[in-house]
């Protein structure tokens, strides 16, 4: 009786794989995985993890074909491909996101975090997680987190205090708190694609960039700026996102996959920003670029101001600061 029942369930196993497999192959496709960054980048690195990783767990069934650089948009048009489902996995900046969910502006806060390593342990919070739901109600499913490196001035000329900025043109990412910030420092923040940086300070249009190591390294800026203040004024974190019409087309098990894979490149992710903001920098000195010995507390009693207006107006980046700054 028991040789029976042993049978029987040995044939109920091998049915589930089978139906498993089918459910797989008959949705056999190569998915798209888009986000703004060069091939160098750390999100590129983290996007490629998955695509391997989904291939292999899959058994092939499912293929990443991961577009950098905005080659399949800048990010409002792929959140846009995302939410008809003609686009299906994405890595874009909280900055971007922001447009949509106000609450990821608290990654954005000046000085909340020392290093990438504090940063990316924020990710786990309760508040950060929120975030990631919040995107449901526009099309997207949160599914984790990848870091970049810290956030630096990159000039023309030497900044060595806040002072310093007084009435020049930033290259400022696009977004509020990136503009108040910059405001406050008496510059001037300027929005342009990374592909316009490099002839807009060899031109002199802009005097300074506001930059991660990994973009400064993977794109040279400092060919053309040769001067870095270490400023670590902000963290830079991007969203991994799928779109939520082709998420709900999939079925309960290849979700958890998927989910499972995102988990582990996540993972892996942090440990490979945290060593690439380490060895970005000595790459940049090796390359030419002049570490500015700067008064970092300038720009530090301007950051308390720009914080205290963001944490008094929503209260999940409030939440969000008071859970994050003390990891």
């Amino acid at each position: 009786m028991k040789l029976i029942d042993a049978a029987r369930a040995a044939r109920a196993t091998l049915a589930a794989l089978a139906l498993s497999t089918l459910a797989f192959t008959s949705h056999a496709q190569t998915l798209k995985l888009g986000h703004i960054t060069p091939p160098t980048h750390v999100w590129h690195q983290v996007s490629e993890k998955i695509a391997t990783e989904l291939e292999k767990a899959t058994q092939g069934k499912m293929k990443v074909a991961v577009s950098p650089l905005q080659k399949l948009g800048n990010e409002a048009q792929m959140i846009n491909l995302m939410q008809v489902g003609a686009q299906h996995l994405g890595v874009f900046t909280v900055g971007g996101l922001s447009n949509r969910e106000e609450s990821f502006l608290g990654w954005s806060l000046p000085y909340v975090f020392q290093d990438v390593a504090h940063a990316s342990r924020a990710a786990t919070t309760a508040a950060a997680r929120e975030m990631l739901a919040r995107l449901d109600q526009h099309g997207l499913v949160g599914l984790g987190y990848a870091f970049a490196g810290m956030r630096h001035v990159l000039s023309l000329q030497p900044v060595t205090a806040a002072k310093d900025l007084a009435n020049k043109k930033v290259r400022s990412f696009p977004s509020p708190v990136y503009n108040d910030w910059w405001n406050a420092n008496g510059a001037a923040p300027t929005a342009m694609p990374l592909s316009e940086v490099a002839p807009s300070l060899t031109t002199k249009l802009l005097d300074a960039v506001d930059v991660d190591l990994d973009a400064l390294v993977g794109l040279k800026f400092h060919q053309q700026a040769p001067y870095l203040t270490l400023t670590n004024h902000m963290a830079f974190p991007a969203a991994i996102v799928a779109s939520k019409k082709w998420w709900q087309s999939r079925s309960p098990e290849e979700r958890a996959l998927i989910a499972k894979v995102v988990a582990e490149a996540e993972q892996w992710g942090f440990q490979a920003a945290i060593a690439a903001d380490r060895d970005n920098l000595a790459k940049a000195k090796a390359d030419g670029v002049t570490v500015v010995d700067a008064d970092i507390d300038s720009f530090r009693a301007v950051g308390s101001k720009v914080r205290d207006q963001y944490t008094a107006k929503n209260p999940l980046i409030a939440e969000f600061y008071n859970q994050a700054k003390d990891l």
